[in-house]
This record gives structure tokens, C-alpha cells and sequence, in this order.
């Protein structure tokens, strides 16, 4: 299967964009080399901003070229973006209403080594309390290069995360997503799981091992999690039992979302799969994601322990 860089595929297709609408500039926070940025910096000078070491600065600078009719592409590591901007995003950005899009890169435990410093995991419960604010987490190449062209179209501020190694490739080069719309990938009728993000691949992965166990799952990609597709998660409950996968804290990310939804309209038994409420074990981030049980095989288990415990099968 083909494996490529979300962020590669955000920055190919931003400097293509750009080469055509001169509106469109990138900034970077010394983050150019991890962004993917290098080439755009070197082709269009003109339209990238170096801002050196200072996310707080970068956002406020992005909001003034908005307020000056361009459309701004801030860029850097998703761990400082969310928390270290997190007022200027805010106010500078929500608040103020410019249209401004945050490129959160290597999120999750992308940079998984270097600790819970630079894990970000609390990204989503944040950026989704913002009005004003969409929130989206691509889960593979095709998707991110759909989105991107989105974002330089659309005058909605947002925050967009991605991951930092290459990905599978599961989507058709055609494919076409719909803000605010889930992905539905499989259907089931014994539960229902909801990802985002690089949880998707593993989640159809896991469904595949219950369907060969005899058990019967529905999958959708929760890329879009601000604004929410309701109808998608009261659809995935009437199979009575739903699982969420995400690289995110089991508190107020895409967890959190769909149990606030369903508590509300449609109550039934769920399975919120996540990073536990304590400093993130370090090791390189495929260590990290099975040390908490986020694979395929960690879905599955919990899948099943899920069906045995709810629903007596």
C-alpha cells in the first residue's frame, strides 16, 4: 500500500494554490523543514513569512494579513499552536473573526521521544471550545490535499492536525469530502467505530479481523470534528454500541464529542479509546500508540471486551 507524509501532501498542494492566487502566504516558526515548507519558501519568497521561534507572533501576524485580505497559512508543531498561541488563536483569530488557517503539524505523539512537552494531546478538547473555530484531523494524503484546497476557498477560520510520519493511502484519488460530513467506510449491525485522524486506518483494520470473527462493525472517519456530523453518530448508535478511537487525551476530544451527542439524544454503551489522564510514556511514536493499545489489534480487543460486556455476545 502506498504510505505518504500528510504534511508533504498539505505543502504540494498549498505552493500549487499559491503559484496561482498570490493572496495566498505561508508562515512558518523556524518550522519550515518540519512543515515540508522548504520548497515553497525558495519558489515563492514573496509569500512566506519566517518568524523565527515565536508561535504567539506568528498567529498575530497571520491575523493582520488576513485583516489585510490575505488568506494567511500558519504552520508549526500542533503541541505549541494549541497551548503555547492558544490566547491568540483565541482572540486574534476566533474572536476577531480573520480568516486565518492554523496548520498544526506532528500532532498527537507524533514527536513521541521527545516527551510529553511536545505531545499534543490536548489540541482537540481546546480548539473545539472556540467559536468561530473548524477543527479538522485528515487521516490520509487524498484527504489533505481535498482539504487544503477547502481551506484556501473558505473565510472560516480553522485548526487542522496532522501527524508527522507517512500514512497509508486509502482513499481513491477522487475521492470527495464534505466539511462537517463523515466518511462512512464500512457498515455494520453488531457496533460502530468512530475515528479520526491516524486511528482510521487501524479502526478498518480492526473491523476487518471482527468481520472474520463473525462480528459485524460499521467504521466512519471522523475527520471533520468541528462542526460535528451529529448524523452520522446517532446513525453509528443505532447499532447499540459504539467505539472512538484517537491519538488525543479520553478527555473532550472526538470521544468526548460523540458521548456529549449521543448522552443527550441516544444513549448507548460506548468505548472511548485514547491517552489515559498521565504523562505520556516516551518512545518513538509507534511505541507510544501500542504501550496504550492504539493499533488495530488494540481496537479489536476492545471491540470485542466492548460486545461481551454490553451486548452478551
Amino acid at each position: 500500500m502506498e504510505m505518504r507524509h500528510l504534511r508533504g501532501a498539505f505543502t504540494q498542494e498549498i505552493e500549487r494554490l499559491a503559484t496561482e492566487d498570490k493572496t495566498i502566504f505561508a508562515l512558518a516558526t523556524d518550522s519550515r523543514g518540519s512543515v515540508t515548507l522548504t520548497d515553497f519558501a525558495k519558489h515563492l519568497p514573496e509569500q512566506f513569512v519566517e518568524c523565527g521561534i515565536a508561535e504567539q507572533d506568528a498567529v498575530g501576524i497571520a491575523a493582520g494579513l488576513a485583516n489585510s485580505g490575505l488568506r494567511p497559512f500558519v504552520c508549526g508543531p500542533a503541541c505549541f499552536y494549541s497551548m503555547r498561541s492558544a490566547e491568540q488563536v483565541k482572540v486574534d483569530v476566533a474572536y476577531s473573526h480573520t480568516n486565518v488557517k492554523i496548520i498544526g503539524v506532528s500532532g498527537g505523539v507524533s514527536y513521541g521521544a521527545l516527551g510529553s512537552t511536545h505531545h499534543s494531546t490536548q489540541d482537540i478538547a481546546l480548539m473545539r471550545a472556540i467559536p468561530g473555530l473548524e477543527v479538522f484531523i485528515p487521516s490520509d494524503a487524498v484527504q489533505m490535499t481535498a482539504l487544503t484546497d477547502y481551506l484556501a476557498k473558505s473565510d472560516i477560520a480553522a485548526y487542522v492536525r496532522v501527524g508527522r510520519g507517512a500514512v497509508p493511502v486509502f482513499y481513491d484519488v477522487n475521492a470527495s469530502f464534505t466539511p462537517g460530513k463523515a466518511v462512512k467506510l464500512k457498515t455494520g449491525c453488531d457496533g460502530a467505530i468512530i475515528a479520526c485522524g491516524e486511528m482510521v486506518y487501524p479502526a478498518l483494520k480492526a473491523a476487518d479481523k471482527l468481520n472474520d470473527k463473525g462480528y459485524s462493525f460499521s467504521v466512519y472517519d471522523m475527520f471533520c470534528i468541528k462542526p460535528l456530523d451529529t448524523i452520522a453518530i446517532l446513525e453509528a448508535a443505532d447499532t447499540g454500541f459504539v467505539l472512538t478511537a484517537e491519538e488525543h487525551s479520553v478527555y473532550g476530544g472526538l470521544g468526548g464529542a460523540v458521548s456529549e451527542v449521543l448522552s443527550q439524544v441516544k444513549p448507548v454503551p460506548m468505548t472511548i479509546m485514547g491517552l489515559p489522564d498521565e504523562k505520556t510514556f516516551s518512545g518513538n511514536s509507534a511505541e507510544v500508540l501500542a504501550h496504550y493499545g492504539l493499533t488495530s489489534e488494540g481496537i479489536y480487543e476492545r471491540a470485542v471486551e466492548g460486545l461481551k460486556k454490553w451486548k452478551s455476545i
